[in-house]
């Protein structure tokens, strides 16, 4: 089991970071440019001096901006670095999510949501390509099931990520494929430009906030 609490550097930051650098740069040859406008000007029809005023203001406007946005970005590296902490304890884990499951010799829980209308339904499994291995009618009513990691004609099939729907029917007319969640162990926390992502036992990642259910290990 992982955590990795790390702090990335975003393309905010690094964007700040050379808006910065690029700003103290152009801030020395905006004075110095400046400061040669002065002395060169027509003294018959010198610059007027709020001119002056508009200039440094404007300049002085985009630098507050830069500031601003280097700020920004600081709050947002720690609060993605409380985040984390907070998902230390889901690490190891047992979390039910639309995602695919590892079978690894060991039975695979899903949790299934067939049409309500359907008086028959098939559990449907598909390997890492897509293909169907394994499809079983089911009770309608029934929404938790355990696959033993068999193909439809009882031969285990290899460790692997396998991923679980239903297809329901309605008086022989198909109601069409519904997505089944499958409960997987949670082995990493980690950071991404759009929040904090777990990563499943076999290598599967998902947003922590798709996360439907957490349970001890059973």
């Amino acid at each position: 089991m992982q955590i990795t609490p790390t702090q990335p550097t975003s393309p905010a930051a690094a964007t700040s970071a050379e808006q910065t650098s690029s700003l103290n740069s152009d801030y020395e040859t905006f004075l110095k440019m400046l400061t040669v406008q002065m002395n060169n000007q027509d003294p018959l029809n010198p610059v007027d001096s709020s001119d002056y005023a508009v200039q440094l203001a404007t300049f002085s406007s985009v630098e507050q901006q830069v500031m601003t946005n280097d700020l920004l970005a600081a709050v947002q590296t720690q609060l993605s670095t409380m985040n984390i902490s907070q998902m230390a304890s889901w690490v190891g884990m047992d979390a039910q999510a639309l995602a695919p499951g590892y079978f690894d010799g060991e039975p695979i829980e899903v949790a299934t949501y067939p049409n309500t209308l359907a008086d028959a339904v098939d559990l449907v499994v598909l390997n890492e390509d897509g293909q169907e291995v394994y499809r079983a009618a089911i009770e309608p009513g029934q929404q938790q099931i355990s696959w033993d990691g068999t193909d439809t004609a009882g031969n285990t099939l290899v460790h692997g990520l396998y991923s679980f729907k239903t297809q329901s029917y309605a008086e022989g007319e198909s109601l069409g494929d519904q997505d089944a969640d499958v409960y997987s162990r949670i082995v990493e926390a980690r950071a991404s430009e759009g929040g904090i992502v777990l990563v499943l036992e076999g290598g599967a990642i998902v947003d922590s906030s798709a996360i439907a259910a957490l349970r001890q290990p059973s």
